[in-house]
C-alpha cells in the first residue's frame, strides 16, 4: 500500500491500536471498553458513477475522474450501537443490539455526536466522510458495480452477488432473530423467501479488498456534502456544493432493492430525517 501515517512507526496519540494486516494499515480507538477499527485509505484517482451500461444504472450517476491527493482514516465498519450508546448514553436504534449498526439517527444527529466523540478522545477529529471518499473507499481498487463483481439483477430483490457481501433486501431475513422485526412477507422477488426482517451485526459478510465491512448494505450511510449534480469534468478532492437541502447518503441497506446496492448508487435526504435503514461510518483526514 502507498505510503502511509504508520510507516515511520509513529501511530497517532489517540490509536489505542494499530498494525498491518492482509488488508492493509488500520488503527483503532476506544470510547470506555468499546472500540472502532479505522483502516487507512490511500490517495488516488478514480471513476467516480457508472458506465452507461451498468445494470441497475440511475442517470445521475455520469462517471466521471476524481483524484484524492490525500490519505484519510474510514472506519472499518458503519458506527455500531454499542459506540453510539457510550458517547451518547442512548440508542435511538429500532433493531437494538450493541453489535448491529445504529440507525434512525438523521444527519444533524450525527454532528452532535461527532462533536460529543472528539470532546471524548483528544485530538481524534473524527468526520464524515465526503461523498467521494465514500466511493473511491467503497470501491476499493475495483470498477464493477460491486466491490466483488457486476449486478446480474434476477428479480428486484435478488442479484446474487450480493449474498456474500451485503444484507439487503433480498437476505436480511436470512437467520433474522429479533422480535422486533420488519414484516418482509409481501415483499417481492426476493432472493430467499423471508417473513421477517431488519439489520445484522456489523462484519458478518466478506470485506471489501481494503477492508471495509457492509459498504454495501445493512444501513444507508450519511456522507458530508449537500447533494447535487456531478460536474462531468474531471474533479479534485470535491466536497459536494456550497449548500443544498438534502445530504448525500449511500451504500443501499438491508430493505433495499438490488439496483441500489451499488458502489455508485447515491440518494439524498434532509439532515432532520431519521429511518431504520440509515446510519454513517466515520472519518478522518490525515492531520
Amino acid at each position: 500500500m502507498d505510503s502511509h501515517p504508520l510507516q515511520q512507526g509513529n501511530p497517532p496519540d489517540w490509536a489505542s491500536a494499530w498494525g498491518q494486516d492482509r488488508f492493509g494499515v488500520f488503527v483503532a480507538f476506544s470510547v470506555e471498553r468499546v472500540e472502532q477499527r479505522m483502516r487507512w485509505i490511500p490517495p488516488g484517482r478514480f471513476q467516480m458513477g457508472s458506465p452507461n451500461e451498468e445494470e441497475g444504472r440511475d442517470t445521475d450517476e455520469s462517471r466521471h475522474w476524481v483524484t484524492l491527493t490525500r490519505g484519510y482514516w474510514l472506519a472499518d465498519t458503519p458506527c455500531t450501537q454499542a459506540l453510539w450508546e457510550v458517547v451518547m448514553g442512548e440508542n435511538p436504534s429500532r433493531f437494538k443490539s450493541p453489535d448491529r449498526p445504529v440507525e434512525q439517527v438523521s444527519w444533524e444527529d450525527c454532528q452532535t455526536f461527532l462533536a460529543e466523540l472528539k470532546r471524548r478522545v483528544e485530538g481524534l477529529d473524527i468526520r464524515l466522510p465526503t461523498e467521494a471518499e465514500w466511493e473511491y473507499g467503497c470501491r476499493s481498487g475495483t470498477e464493477t458495480a460491486t466491490y466483488a463483481g457486476d449486478l446480474d439483477i434476477r428479480g428486484v430483490r435478488d442479484a446474487r452477488v450480493l449474498d456474500a457481501i451485503a444484507w439487503y433486501g433480498g437476505n436480511s431475513g436470512e437467520d433474522f432473530e429479533l422480535e422486533d422485526g420488519a414484516d418482509s412477507s409481501e415483499w417481492s422477488e426476493q432472493q430467499y423467501t423471508h417473513r421477517r426482517a431488519g439489520t445484522h451485526p456489523v462484519a458478518q459478510k466478506e470485506a471489501n479488498p481494503w477492508g471495509l465491512y457492509d459498504s454495501l448494505g445493512n444501513v444507508y450511510e450519511w456522507c458530508s456534502d449537500w447533494f447535487g449534480s456531478y460536474e462531468g469534468a474531471e474533479v479534485v478532492d470535491p466536497q459536494g456544493p456550497e449548500t443544498g437541502s438534502s445530504r448525500v447518503i449511500r451504500g443501499g441497506s438491508w430493505h433495499g432493492f438490488a439496483r441500489r446496492v451499488r458502489a455508485a448508487y447515491r440518494f439524498r435526504y434532509t439532515p432532520s430525517f431519521r429511518w431504520t435503514h440509515l446510519g454513517f461510518r466515520l472519518a478522518r483526514g490525515q492531520v
